[in-house]
């Protein structure tokens, strides 16, 4: 059986359990979330579990609730499925918005120590695909590491790798090839006991054949990808969490085709250095790099010195969070008045009953 700290375990989780800490209760790691069932890794092995109704009515939307890699609180039920009675706070998460309208935030993953952000040297080699994974993962508290798999199909590695570099300097690139196990070794340094790795790529990168060849046995589905145009189609359906033979343990999470922004600022400034420093000689201090005159990002993309791509898909990704700010700023208002119409509603209540 493993114990807590094989888990991920740390100082941080131990304090804030210690209010649970009492007969009949238990500590344990979400591994996977099907059908509102979640699998919970604990010291004395896997328990299935339902999130208790306090949980879901004490939670403020779906980022709140129990996500892959959550540690939380289990109440023991030798009759049936454990519940779910709280979340302990995080220490990091990769979230996303939710994929189509709805305004919300979606934790794809929790308590991760590294990220790999991986990317197929096929067809499908998209370095502006890249870029948005890198900002979001220096958002998550987790370390981004970018894996181009597939090398062995590649025309030129080391251009690949080059290129990429250049998306942001202080993240490490790796080349490997889940079908040959080439240069595997390189993420070892990652792999340490009781460390957590999500991996984060589009639909036939390779995510589930890395961890195939991670664990050494074939525990995940793999499919092939079109040949027109090397996009794979969904071998993962489900996030979960797995331990690897050396200690470590590794989140593999379905192909994102939509990978919207959620609370970027920070990543920002890390993802966009090169422009952060060129933003130093605008005219205006509040510059938005678009259409404001003296503006020496853009006049950099205009010359050359920055790369054109690079500016356009920083614009891009500026409008979204704009867009995004927008409509988060609607949705709060809206919350607020249904939060005030209900309150109302209850006062109203209480007034009546008095007066009888």
């Amino acid at each position: 059986m493993p114990d807590l700290t094989s888990l991920g375990w740390n100082d941080h989780f131990a304090k804030a359990y210690a209010l649970w800490a009492k007969p009949g209760y238990v500590p344990g790691r979400v591994a996977l979330e099907h059908n509102h069932v979640l699998r919970v890794l604990t010291e004395s092995g896997e328990q299935l579990a339902e999130v208790s109704g306090r949980v879901k009515h004490e939670a403020a939307g779906r980022h709140e609730m129990p996500a892959v890699g959550d540690w939380v609180v289990l109440r023991l039920d030798e009759g049936g499925r454990c519940q779910i009675c709280a979340v302990l706070p995080r220490t990091g998460r990769f979230a996303r918005k939710s994929a189509g309208d709805w305004t919300e935030e979606q934790v794809v993953a929790a308590n991760i120590d590294t990220v790999f952000l991986v990317s197929g040297l096929d067809g499908d080699f998209n370095p502006r695909r890249i870029e948005r994974y890198l900002l979001l993962a220096r958002d998550s508290g987790a370390t981004p590491v970018v894996i181009l798999n597939k090398a062995d199909v590649a025309d030129d590695v080391e251009e690949a790798i080059a290129l990429v570099r250049t998306l942001d300097p202080d993240v490490p690139v790796l080349a490997i090839s889940a079908a040959d196990g080439r240069d595997f070794d390189a993420l070892n340094v990652y792999l340490l006991p009781g460390k957590t790795v999500a991996l984060l790529g589009s639909s036939g990168v390779g995510k589930s054949s890395i961890v195939n060849r991670l664990v050494g046995s074939k525990v995940l589905p793999t499919r092939s990808v079109r040949e027109s145009d090397s996009r794979g189609r969904h071998a993962s359906v489900h996030r979960q969490m797995i331990p690897l033979p050396g200690g470590a343990l590794v989140i593999d999470t379905p192909g994102m085709r939509e990978l919207q922004l959620w609370g970027t600022e920070s990543g920002s400034a890390d993802s966009f250095a090169d422009i952060s420093a060129l933003a130093g000689g605008c005219r205006f201090r509040d510059c938005r790099h678009l259409k404001e005159p003296g503006c020496a990002v853009k006049t950099a993309a205009e010359e050359g010195t920055l790369d054109p791509a690079r500016y356009d898909n920083f614009v891009k990704l500026c409008e979204e969070r704009d867009e995004l700010e927008r409509r988060q700023g609607e949705k709060a208002l809206l919350d607020q008045k249904r939060q005030s119409k209900i309150m109302g509603k209850a006062l109203k209540s209480m007034q009546k009953t008095r007066g009888r």
